[in-house]
Parts: structure tokens; sequence; C-alpha cells
């Protein structure tokens, strides 16, 4: 015996109804209502009122960190991801290199690392060129920036300056990777035609494969920037007043550490659930626009 008609139609309306209901953002909701918790809670509480205000000033701090570091680490990444799919040994094996090491080591070592190591070795380079180009003439003695080998040269640079060159060249490893597998799902054929057609290699890298490789890697590169963003807690290990040092400035002259740390991490929490949804509304117009 068949089914009716009626009760395949229940059936039909029931499934779509659990498939959508699955399908919701519950997670979503339980962190909307968590945050308009928060909210009430910030708004009626006098010292989440004095810790948000105490705050503001990582906030801004962080999101400048974040958008210089990561601006600087997808140029990186572009130039090592488009050396990672060259031909010419020597640009590939160092990208290789490059990209293995900054891969291997953890990001927080990364950052002590060019704060302590190679920023001074860089600025004592500089003030000798400095030394040598006065020495020629070239450069009046006014303009040399510190004593020859002095230990403390490295401090003319400022600790946010040190944390964004890190978090650069940390990220701009990952990037590079990124923008190799974009580059590298773009079917062979098409560099092939762009060469039968009389382009260089660079204009078929510019003109049809990068237009290309780009629409494919926003989205991974959109979750790399909100893991970048979380990442850049660790500036606090240079002291640099984000939101976590200023939280951790704040908790440990008040010893209010649960209401103190429940504002930084409702504070991240909004910025990277906020960018999620941007990732995913980007992810949907790329696939109804390919």
């Amino acid at each position: 015996m068949t089914e009716p008609v009626e009760l395949r139609a229940d059936v039909s309306t029931q499934t779509k109804v659990t498939d959508q209901l699955a399908e919701m953002p519950w997670w979503f909701l339980f962190i909307f209502l968590t945050a308009i918790y928060l909210v009430y809670s910030f708004y009626f509480n006098q010292t989440y009122q004095e810790i948000f205000a105490f705050l503001k000033d990582g906030f801004i701090v962080t999101i400048r960190v974040t958008l210089i570091a990561y601006s600087i680490a997808v140029t990186i990444g572009l130039l090592t991801g488009l050396a990672r799919v060259s031909k010419n040994p020597i640009l590939y094996n160092v990208a290789s290199v490059y990209v293995q090491i900054m891969r291997g080591v953890p990001i927080l070592v990364t950052i002590l690392y060019v704060a302590f190591v190679i920023t001074p070795m860089a600025v004592e380079q500089v003030n000798k060129m400095g030394v040598w180009l006065a020495e020629l003439g070239l450069l009046g003695p006014d303009n040399v920036l510190a004593l020859l080998g002095s230990r403390t040269a490295g401090l003319s640079v400022s600790f946010e300056a040190r944390a964004i060159t890190a978090l650069a060249i940390s990220y701009g490893a990952f990037s590079a990777e990124i923008f190799r597998a974009g580059i590298e799902s773009i079917g062979r054929g098409q560099m092939e035609a762009a060469r039968s057609l009389g382009m260089s290699y660079l204009q078929s890298m510019r003109y049809i494969i990068l237009p290309q490789a780009v629409r494919r890697v926003l989205p991974p590169l959109g979750n790399d920037f909100i893991a970048m963003l979380k990442e850049s807690s660790l500036v606090s290990a240079l002291g640099v007043k984000d939101i976590t040092q200023l939280g951790k400035l704040y908790a440990s002259s008040s010893f209010e550490y649960l209401k103190t740390f429940n504002i930084v991490a409702f504070m991240y929490l909004f910025m990277t659930v906020l960018l999620s949804l941007g990732v995913k509304f980007m992810e949907k117009r790329l696939r109804m626009d390919g």
C-alpha cells in the first residue's frame, strides 16, 4: 500500500522543520544571551564600568597592533607564496626555509626573540653604519643614532613596534601557505593559455592567476586575521598596553580578578564572533557569485 499524499506531505514538512532547527546557530543564541546578561551587569555595576573605562585604551591598541601586523603579514605572505610556487630554486628554498622556521617556532618565542635579540642587533648595525657614514663625512656626528656597541641601543625602538614586527613575521609564514595553496588550486591550463597569448610569467600571474586565487583565499585569510587578533594578546609579554596587559594591571592593583577578566574575555569574544560572522557571510557571497 502506498502512503496517503497528506501523510507524505506532513512527513516532508516535519523533516524540513527539523533540518532548519538543526542548522540554526544555537551557539550564537547562547553567546548572544550571555552577552546581554554581561552588558546588563556592566551597565548597572559601578565596578564593571570603571574596569571598562580603564580597558578602553587597550582596545584601541589591540586593534591597531592587529591591523598593522596583519597588513604587513599579508604582504609578506603574498611575496613568499609567489616564491614558493616559483621555479627559481633560490627563491623557492629561501621561502621554504622561512616558512618552515616560522611555522615551527611558537609565536611567543618569536615575539621575545624579535624584541630582545633581532631588534637590538639590527639597531646596533644601523648605529655602526651611521658611525661609518659620519667618518666618511656623509653624515653629521649629531645624526648618529647611539653610541657604538651600546647595550641600550635597541631601546629607541618601541616595544609595540617590535611586537608588530614579530606578529607580522610569524603570520607571514601562515599567509604564505594560504596564498601558495590558492595559486596551486588554479588549473595549469590557465597559465599555459596566458603564456600562449604572449603574456610573460609576471603578467600571467597578475592578470589571470592571482585574481582567481585571491577570491579563493579570502575566507582562510579572514580566519587567519581572527587568529591574529587573539594571538595579539601575547604582546602583553612585552608590556604593550593592550587589553590583556591593562586587564592584568587593573586586576593586580584592585584584586578584582573575576570582574576584570570577565570583561577582557567578553571584549575578545565580541570581536572574534563578529569577525567570524563576517567571514561566514563572505564565504556565502563568494559561493553565490561563483
